[in-house]
């Protein structure tokens, strides 16, 4: 079995121009394997330590030292390992090389997540070069899932939030094509629903407000200024509260526009991310003017007032997936949420889980939401990402794999999604050469896999029996 002969890691760039960690991993059979690492705009407190410079040289956010771990700690320490050993080489990393934790668990505040989880990522690209089978294959074995399920894109095809200047406070709006018979064509509907899309909000808001954000998805600036609205709100002294719930409604209207245009009712839904941790005020309370600097607080709400406006969302679109819709501390709106409308649609929890399994095992145990949102560097590991994974379909929950806002080439979470059977994976608008990179993945293991490929589907919830 070939071992492994050298780490190399080196400072690159992601998606939004800001530096990332890329990692080589070279074996003693000649092959050589990279891997590099993603970062988020909207991050949970919780995630694991994403190590940064500091100082002014890129605005603090240089990978020096990160890059700096990999060449004089974990390199080293590598040689001579067998790549296909993925769990004992996490552990080895993360429980020995870094050792630190907190009270959610391995932290890597010694190395950095970043480090980590590039040596990771590459490890297990190696793992599968060498025993000659496909990423997707080894992932699936690591893991022990038998099944092989090609996921449901979830293309987010409006921005706000992060993503984007416009004043919608929540970040994303996605489509689903859950009624497509085949990942080929899921893309086929989500790039003709994106096109329609695009001509709808050309001709409602101008060519400007078809420019797109951090993950291609466009990001008008949605502004809803009828009088009619402004009066029969006036007398309650209210109107501004809600302009901004209609503003946000107006996205969904847009997509419930270009998804009947494009001929597709019935087989392409609807999914939210609200990243609503970005707008959690220290009163308790979520501020839908967030992105209005000084505001008078008039858009202010409760979480229980924010928990029925996505019930009536849900009663008005043919919503399946929310995600992130209160504060990542907010546990109990989120179990209210869950228990009222969990059958009918998944609770999907990224801030407050970010992959960690304790997290997971505490909002499993306190029924908080019902799907995870699986981001491999919130983490910093294969081995944990997996741990979490299994541990969520045991529970019965959604998994949805997901890329971060600042992405790379890389395409590993392609092969994650299948190799896990995730059912679903968010990957951003089909815009951009760092999104469609994974689509575009995806439609070649497709292909590879033949009279094999299963799509998820409508089963996207729960594609596979837990493993």
């Amino acid at each position: 079995m070939a071992t492994i002969k050298s780490v190399k890691a080196r400072q690159i760039f992601d998606s939004r121009g800001n530096p990332t960690v890329e990692v080589d991993v070279y074996l003693s059979n000649g092959i050589m394997a990279r891997a590099a690492v993603p970062s988020g705009a909207s991050t949970g407190i919780y995630e694991a330590l994403e190590l940064r410079d500091g100082g002014s040289d890129y605005l603090g956010k240089g990978v020096a030292k990160a890059v700096n771990n990999v060449n004089s700690t974990i390199a080293p320490a590598l040689v001579g390992k067998n790549p296909t050993e993925q769990t004992s080489i996490d552990n080895f990393m993360v429980q020995e090389l870094d050792g630190t934790q907190n009270e959610w668990g391995w932290c890597k505040q010694k190395l950095g997540a970043n480090a980590i989880l590039a040596v990771s990522l590459a490890v297990c690209k190696a793992g599968a070069a060498v025993l000659n089978i496909p990423l997707y294959k080894h992932i699936a074995n690591l893991a022990g899932n038998k099944k092989l399920v090609l996921p449901v894109p979830a293309f987010n095809v409006i921005n706000g939030g992060s993503h984007a200047g416009n004043k919608l406070a929540m970040q994303e709006f996605m489509i689903l094509p859950v009624g497509a018979s085949s990942f080929t064509e899921a893309m086929k509907m989500g790039v003709e629903v994106y096109h329609h899309l695009k001509a709808v909000i050309k001709k409602k808001y101008g060519q400007d407000a078809t420019n797109v954000g951090d993950e291609g998805g466009f990001a008008p600036n949605i502004q809803v200024t009828s009088l009619k609205l402004r009066l029969c709100h006036v007398l309650a002294h209210s109107w501004l509260l809600s302009l901004q719930l209609q503003e946000n409604k107006e996205g969904l209207e847009l997509l419930k526009t270009a998804i009947a245009k494009a001929g597709y009712e019935g087989k392409v839904v609807i999914g939210m991310d609200v990243a609503a941790s970005e707008f959690y005020g220290k009163d308790k309370t979520y501020d839908l003017n967030f992105k209005e600097e000084n505001n008078n607080g008039s858009q202010k709400i409760p979480g229980d007032k924010l928990k029925d406006l996505y019930k009536s969302f849900v009663s008005e679109y043919p919503i399946v997936s929310i995600e992130d819709p209160f504060d990542q501390d907010d546990w109990g709106t989120y179990a209210k949420l869950t228990t009222e409308i969990g059958a009918k649609v998944q609770i999907v929890g990224d801030d407050l889980l970010v992959t960690n399994p304790k997290r997971v095992e505490k909002a499993i145990k306190e029924k908080t939401c019902n799907a995870l949102l699986l981001k491999v560097n919130q983490i910093g590991s294969v081995t944990e990402s997996i741990e979490a994974v299994r541990m969520s379909k045991r529970a019965g929950w959604g998994v949805m794999t997901s890329h971060r806002s600042g992405e790379t080439e890389d395409t590993f979470i392609a092969d994650l999604a299948v190799g896990l059977s995730t059912g679903q994976i968010k990957t951003g608008a089909p815009c951009r050469s760092e999104r469609l990179a994974k689509y575009n993945q995806l439609l070649r293991i497709e292909e590879e896999l033949g009279s094999a490929a299963v799509y998820a589907g409508a089963n996207f919830r729960t594609p596979v029996e837990p493993y």
